[in-house]
């Protein structure tokens, strides 16, 4: 009889449950970089200081929420169950990110971003959790890389709605309530998805204290080195490609767009423009509005474009990683991965400054090895 076969129902079903809790876990990642500048502008910051200031407070709110909500849920879920507290994580960054439809202040962003994120981080952890005590050990790589890719077949998906529906200063809100579609996976999951037998054994015969075990003497070192090597790479290079790169497009798209419009003599003019907000000034100035609107148009299909690029390489990488790491060795493919990833965004950032074929082709290399 095949592995397959000998694999239950319920296993598929948890299985499906983490599938698509990550899945959407990556809409709430990729949603962001394509909102958050025509957010601001709508919301009032008219100057690119503002517009990045603002942007790196909604960024932080994220990862912090991210990481609370991880520490938070996994302890929740050791005292009433992987499956009640996914549901409440889902229910969280579900009407937490809906509500970002009603904010009237860049603050507000970031708190209703912060709350989600908690949300997000927890049912990460939780949807890990459940699959992988619902499932075999030896069936461990490839649901990793499959976890993995869900996430971004959710960053795939905003980026893909943003292309067909373009996110400007007047039409980003909408995005918001589509964002908040997950809540109805939290009913499913409640209603379908059963608790882990495993924690259920658990909790039966053991008093958790997960946060004391895993900073045990015996432990202590092990956990350190994991939250640094998983830290340093998350933040160094994931919040740079899935966070900076399509705002990063959006400046560099928009004087492209611009510069078929104005004269030689308004180009000139441009051109002597020291700083992001003093070009945009002057832009601003020479464009009439439906030009100005064009231009924004432009610049949210570009950034549309770059996400899913990111998102296809990602979405290959998590596939092709588990196998590569289970020829040579998990350590020595973490180790290059995080080379290349080091490489790659070197490269981006520091070589290429403009649209075209080849940062095409490089933001999607980032995406895979990321």
């Amino acid at each position: 009889m095949s592995e397959v076969k000998k694999l239950t129902k319920d296993q598929w079903i948890v299985l499906a449950a983490g599938f698509l809790g990550w899945m959407f876990d990556g809409v709430e990642i990729g949603l962001f970089p394509v909102v958050v500048r025509p957010a601001l502008q709508d919301l009032g910051m008219t100057e690119d200081a503002g517009i990045a200031w603002w942007n790196s407070v909604v960024v932080a709110c994220f990862l912090l929420g991210a990481a609370t909500g991880g520490v938070v849920f996994g302890w929740l879920g050791d005292k009433v169950g992987r499956i009640r507290s996914m549901v409440a994580s889902i229910l969280i960054y579900s009407l937490l990110t809906g509500a970002c439809y009603f904010a009237t202040h860049p603050w507000q962003l970031g708190l209703f971003r912060f709350i989600a994120s908690m949300g997000m981080g927890g049912e990460w952890a939780l949807a890990v959790a459940l699959v992988m005590e619902c499932w075999p050990e030896r069936h461990r790589p490839w649901l990793a890389g499959a976890i993995g890719a869900a996430a971004n077949f959710g960053f795939l998906f905003i980026a893909l709605v943003a292309l067909r529906w373009h996110v400007t200063p007047d039409s980003w809100r909408w995005i918001m309530l589509v964002a908040a579609s997950p809540a109805f996976l939290a009913l499913l999951v409640a209603l379908l998805v059963p608790e882990s037998q495993r924690w259920k054994e658990s909790v039966k015969h053991v008093v958790s204290r997960p946060i004391r075990e895993i900073f045990a003497p015996g432990l202590r070192k092990t956990t350190l080195l994991a939250i640094t090597f998983s830290a340093i790479p998350l933040i160094g290079t994931w919040a740079a490609v899935s966070g900076w790169i399509p705002t990063w497009v959006d400046q560099m798209t928009q004087l492209e767009k611009a510069r078929s419009f104005l004269s030689q003599d308004q180009l000139a003019s441009l051109e002597q423009a020291l700083t992001p907000d003093a070009r945009q000034k002057i832009l601003k100035a020479l464009l009439t509005p439906e030009q100005w609107k064009e231009v924004s148009r432009a610049t949210a299909d570009k950034k549309a474009h770059v996400q899913v690029l990111i998102s296809i390489g990602a979405i290959i990488g998590c596939f092709i990683a588990p196998v590569i790491g289970g020829i040579f060795g998990r350590r020595p493919v973490y180790f290059g991965l995080c080379l290349l990833s080091w490489v790659g965004c070197f490269y981006l950032f520091h070589y290429l400054k403009q649209y075209d074929l080849e940062f095409m082709a490089v933001a999607g290399f980032v995406g895979a090895v990321t």
